[in-house]
């Protein structure tokens, strides 16, 4: 079956222009910000602005890379169809299923944060349970229409948005001392141990770490396809990384290390309900706890609809079961959704009973999967552009080709390399190429099997015209 790349009539595009804008603002902001980002200062010290930094240019190059793609040849299958027209069938299936796998883990693991979340105001319900039911809740609300997806992701950005613009006005204040009684100093970035106390390898070994924060960037361009004007909605939201970047991370990270000595953050608990807690602003800790489930529900809500869509296409182009590939009156590709959730599901049990084992491998597994995927972003981007300018279809071209794109490429796999040097990060790595071994394992079976059917139907052929 050939790929099918252009616009799926299945699919109806029930997402407008605002809710696109709205994805691409605040999609980015989730736990792995609000919460993720004790473990970078805490693993960096005061110099962990300048990993996000490093890792929010790579991801918004990186962006530019596949909005330059996307907006030559819009695509349901975003940068998994761009991979198969760069490097063929192989290609696709695993950038396709690689990203798939990524995004219902997450689903799973962020049902599980949100059953935790919930599970102090409400202690006697078990966190599986909690988590169960906001799975169930999302997996509702993807099935209704692609509208509904669209609305629900609108207004948990908005609060997310709105929460980071006080806080930075809050902690800015602070900062600058225009805030009663402020503490803040520019020595807590060289006090307490120095600028970089693990060293200048720890910007670099903590990129990791931040991309995973960071993952939810490249929704916007997938989800754009189902909007009414695919590619100025991806030019607009892709336009808008590197500021989302510069403001949300880099510059709310270096607010933190400032307000505070960076010594008072501590892994797993939210550094921005540490600085709230420590400028004084009563309540803090629980607005900011009832934020971050806002953004556990958004990350939910748009990793159902990544996975459920990405199964979508992989079905279409005759790489997962063509059951799947089939699409309501809604136009919601309604088993693609079930399929999904039911992985997350699974995740849920299994977090429940193997918690530091299967879940753990899992979560490991997963968290560098994005490098990967990344890196065929970029390995596309600087295939096809000949192919784009030969077309004329090239309308938002990347900036310093080959040059720049070549400089990201080594970068990832600088990073990679770092990880299999490093032994708190190789467990990572290795439980991640297991996952692609078996991943590029099951299509070399599945080529195997459909070489075996057409040769029994070839051979069946002769009886069946006899009789």
């Amino acid at each position: 079956m050939p790929i099918q790349t252009e616009y799926d009539p299945r699919l109806k595009r029930g997402l407008k222009t605002r809710h696109i804008t709205m994805l691409a603002l605040g999609g980015v902001i989730g736990a792995g910000l609000f919460v993720g980002s004790s473990a970078v200062i805490a693993t960096t010290g005061p110099g962990a602005f300048i990993t996000y930094a490093i890792t929010g240019l790579i991801v918004a190059l990186v962006m530019r890379m596949l909005g330059e793609m996307a907006s030559a040849h819009p695509s349901k299958g975003s940068f998994v169809d761009y991979a198969s027209m760069a490097f063929g069938r192989p290609a696709g299936y695993m950038t396709g299923w690689l990203y798939w796998y990524f995004w219902v883990i997450v689903v799973g693991f962020e049902a599980v944060v949100g059953g935790q979340i919930i599970n102090v105001w409400l202690p006697d319900f078990p966190v599986w349970l909690i988590a169960l039911g906001l799975m169930g809740t999302m997996t509702l609300l993807n099935l209704m229409s692609v509208h509904s997806f669209g609305e629900a992701e609108y207004w948990f950005a908005g609060i997310k948005i709105t929460a980071i613009i006080l806080f930075l006005a809050v902690t800015g204040a602070f900062v600058l001392k225009l805030w009663p009684g402020s503490t803040a100093s520019l020595s807590n970035l060289t006090q307490h141990g120095g600028f970089l106390p693990f060293g200048v390898t720890s910007l670099f070994t903590g990129v990791v770490v931040v991309i995973f924060s960071m993952t939810g960037v490249e929704v916007a361009t997938i989800a754009a396809a189902e909007s009414e004007d695919p590619s100025n909605n991806i030019r607009k939201a892709v336009n808008t990384v590197m500021l989302r970047i510069l403001v949300f991370f880099v510059l709310a990270t270096f607010l933190i290390v400032v307000a505070q000595p960076w010594t008072e953050i501590i892994p797993g608990i939210s550094p921005f309900v540490t600085t709230m807690d420590k400028i004084g602003i009563p309540g803090a800790g629980t607005i900011l706890t009832i934020v971050i489930l806002v953004a556990v529900l958004s990350v939910l809500n748009a990793g159902l609809y990544t996975s459920s869509r990405l199964l979508f296409v992989l079905s279409s182009n005759d790489e997962a079961p063509e059951w799947i590939a089939k699409a309501n009156s809604k136009g919601v590709p309604a088993r693609a959704v079930i399929a999904s959730t039911l992985v997350g599901y699974g995740c849920v049990v299994i977090a429940a009973f193997w918690p530091d084992t299967v879940f753990q491998f899992l979560i490991n597994s997963s968290g560098t999967v994005f490098l990967f995927v990344y890196l065929m972003i970029c390995l596309s981007q600087l295939k096809l552009r000949k192919k784009w300018i030969s077309e004329g279809t090239l309308k938002f071209a990347m900036w310093g080709h080959p040059w720049l794109p070549l400089l990201v490429v080594a970068s990832i796999i600088a990073v990679l390399t770092s990880m299999a040097f490093d032994p708190t990060m190789q467990i990572s790595l290795l439980q991640c190429l297991l996952v692609i071994a078996l991943i590029g394992a099951s299509y070399v079976l599945r080529r195997f099997v459909r070489a075996s059917q057409r040769v029994t139907n070839i051979e069946a052929q002769p009886a069946s015209n006899v009789s």
